[in-house]
């Protein structure tokens, strides 16, 4: 039974502006609405589960506190028609219950795969399950996609958004540390989803948040093989056949992962073979930078997004394992069908001394900015 509990909160802005074309001319009103609303869904492990959609006039984004869960975004196409374009669940209640490839999850404490489930820090080894063939995949059985976060809603002249806290005690899934993460997950005036993560720890740990969202900027009626992609990255980790880096940074020139001019997915992937799930490097060493990651673009609807971030690198994956998925809206979604692009350290980090190291010390701030910016062209 859906519990009622709800709560909306909505600013108005008139902005005006002249229009240079005739000088007498009035000047025109646009109205931006920036709304939250929030409602009771469920309960889990007796924490409130919320609903709550984000809305600034011309485009929504739905989130929950369970799993730091992004759980759809609805855009207009160029004609103005407006379509959810990522994979998900109907409700927020289905994902308390029924298994999914970490549909708009919040990934940690570590995303990505450590190689066999281990790592050794300070001269003592540490055991993590194996959730992926003989690795450790987002976190392990029981992730930050599967916890229910301490929600908190907020909002200014510029963004609406929700504020969530979550505690993963000292030894959750095998990491050392008492860990305390903070998550916002807003939507701006001028249509940009910004997420952003700070953590603390009292004990010598690993960490490497991320959200997972699979986008399909068609409005989830195909695959994505007809989007065109753009990255600003000159490397990528090369991975054996369990998906793990071998070590090495290898130069794009000359492969199916060189996207530095746009490039049309399907293409890419034939050249490439299955797909991709890699990691693009987006730097070198660690800065504050924000960087242009990534454009996307979908010719037939005029949807762009861009992705920025000011971590070192992105996991590209293209939906390579669903198959037959029943999704949102009766949809069966299979291979390909989306795409994900995940900001983050690079993978199985703490295995590789040539790699960013994904240490948290006691006294240090874990930062992590990720903003995805949607646009139309016509």
């Amino acid at each position: 039974m859906k519990l009622s509990n709800i709560y909306v909160l909505a600013i108005s802005l008139s902005l005006a502006f002249a229009c240079s074309q005739k000088q007498t001319q009035e000047p025109i009103q646009e109205e931006i609405n920036l709304m939250i609303k929030s409602e009771k869904v469920a309960e889990h492990n007796g924490q409130p589960v919320f609903h709550y959609v984000l809305d600034n006039g011309t485009m929504q984004v739905e989130l929950s506190n369970f799993g730091g869960l992004v759980h759809k975004i609805i855009t207009p196409d160029k004609n103005g028609n407006k379509e959810n374009i990522t994979l998900t669940f109907d409700t927020v209640e289905e994902f308390l219950t029924k298994p999914n490839p970490f549909f708009g999850a919040t990934a940690g404490r570590v995303a990505n795969r450590i190689a066999k489930g281990k790592f050794v820090l300070d001269g003592k080894s540490y055991e993590l399950a194996r959730n992926n063939g003989d690795n450790h995949l987002h976190g392990g059985v029981e992730g930050f996609n599967k916890k229910v976060w301490t929600p908190e809603t907020y909002s200014n002249d510029s963004v609406v958004g929700v504020k969530m806290t979550y505690l993963s005690v000292d030894g959750e899934e095998g990491y050392p540390g008492n860990l305390k993460t903070t998550l916002w997950m807003e939507l701006t005036t001028d249509n940009t989803l910004r997420i952003r993560f700070e953590a603390v720890t009292d004990q010598k740990t690993i960490l490497n948040l991320t959200n997972h969202t699979y986008f399909n900027l068609g409005g989830v009626k195909r695959d994505v093989l007809d989007h065109e992609f753009q990255f600003w990255a000159d490397a990528y980790t090369p991975v054996n056949e369990e998906l793990i880096p071998t070590g090495e940074v290898k130069d794009v020139t000359g492969t199916p992962f060189d996207f530095r001019s746009p490039k049309n997915l399907g293409e890419q992937i034939a050249a490439n073979g299955e797909g991709f799930d890699h990691n693009m490097v987006m730097k070198l060493e660690k800065s504050d930078e924000m960087k242009h990651f990534v454009q996307v673009k979908h010719p037939e609807s005029g949807r762009v997004m861009d992705m920025y971030s000011d971590n070192m690198g992105v996991q590209f994956y293209t939906a390579n394992f669903v198959k037959d998925f029943q999704g949102a809206d009766r949809k069966t979604y299979d291979k390909h069908w989306g795409f994900c692009l995940e900001s983050q350290i690079w993978p199985d980090a703490i295995n590789h001394e040539n790699f960013p190291s994904p240490i948290l010390n006691p006294g240090e701030k874990y930062e992590h900015t990720i903003e995805y910016r949607f646009s139309v062209e016509k």
